[in-house]
């Protein structure tokens, strides 16, 4: 069996895409996944299936939400192994031990699909001052340094410059996430 970390994009926000953790983790069981857990009401879902391909699982789950709740969610799996990577390779992790930054303030856009090289040159040159970014083959890493709800720099700006659909949580749930995967792995 195998331990994935699924994040859906875009429910429970401000009103809309509205979904029960408790129906979401109803749903998944009943779809054959095993030792189902939810982290909070954003859609973060640590669950135990024998399949290999994260790709089939994906469109499993997208199309039970459709079927279930009426709406498209876009949904991104990972392993335990690849969010214990994208939290070791933190580029801030430095500067987050030492106090410079606040981890309340710090972000990652996880990207569902690679962003475009050209895009990601051209942006990665512009100064967001004091907010910064960095972005990766699989993940955007994001110092939101006035808070996430005032910055410019969030999934919809991202994924229209990069040309690739993303999904954004904080430091503190990518945390808490990678400690329940190990716990099921």
């Amino acid at each position: 069996m195998n331990t994935y970390i699924a994040l859906l994009r875009g429910i429970n926000v401000g009103g809309h895409k509205k979904m029960k953790m408790a129906d979401l983790k109803e749903m998944l069981e009943s779809l054959g996944f095993s030792a189902v857990v939810t982290y909070i009401q954003s859609g973060n879902i640590v669950f135990r299936d024998a399949s290999e391909d994260i790709e089939v699982l994906e469109v499993k789950i997208q199309t039970a939400i459709k079927k279930r709740f009426g709406f498209d969610v876009p949904v991104l799996i990972i392993t335990h192994d690849t969010l214990n990577e994208i939290l070791q390779k933190n580029p801030y992790v430095k500067r987050l031990e030492s106090g410079q930054i606040d981890d309340k303030k710090m972000y990652f856009m996880l990207l569902c699909n690679q962003p475009n090289s050209l895009a990601t040159a051209e942006l990665s040159k512009v100064s967001f001052d004091p907010e910064e970014f960095i972005i990766t083959k699989n993940v955007i890493y994001l110092f939101a340094a006035n808070g996430y709800g005032k910055t410019k720099l969030h999934n919809n700006f991202f994924e229209k410059k990069l040309n690739c659909q993303t999904t954004t949580r904080n430091l503190r749930t990518l945390s808490k996430l990678l400690e329940l995967s190990f716990l099921k792995k």
